[in-house]
């Protein structure tokens, strides 16, 4: 957060700026149990403080790292329990680690595909074209 905010409570609106995440997306958040529901307002606006804006970044820090919703979630139950071990995030961590390793070597084989089609097909205005006939192939 930045300086001139720390201490002060955040609308929502306010929390989704300074996190760059959008306001729906909290809302998510709060509803799956994710982010505790935070204070309110004597007008009823809910009022987020530095805890709120830590953890929602570690949420959406994890998401950029690819861990599903399941996956932050056993991590936050390990933070709020407060018994984590580095083990058992470390076995959660290698274990998302196989699954992108396993995404990545799908992603290879797709592009080796697609380069090896594309450089067949001429670009030219023809009724043959080796991209469509790679597709129609069973």
């Amino acid at each position: 957060m930045d300086d001139h905010n720390s201490g002060r409570l955040l609308k929502r609106a306010e929390l989704a700026k300074v996190t760059g995440c959008h306001p729906e997306t909290i809302r998510y958040y709060e509803k799956t149990g994710m982010m505790p529901d935070p204070p309110r307002s004597k007008a009823g606006y809910r009022l987020y403080d530095e805890a709120h804006v830590s953890r929602l970044r570690f949420i959406l820090r994890a998401r950029e790292l690819g861990f599903s919703i399941e996956d932050i979630r056993g991590l936050l139950d390990l933070m709020d329990g407060e018994l984590q071990t580095c083990s058992e995030v470390k076995q959660r961590t290698e274990s998302h680690l196989a699954d992108v390793r396993v995404k990545i070597a799908d992603l290879k084989r797709i592009e080796q595909l697609l380069a090896e089609t594309a450089a067949r097909c001429s670009g030219e205005d023809v009724p043959e074209c080796p991209v469509l006939e790679a597709l129609s192939c069973t």
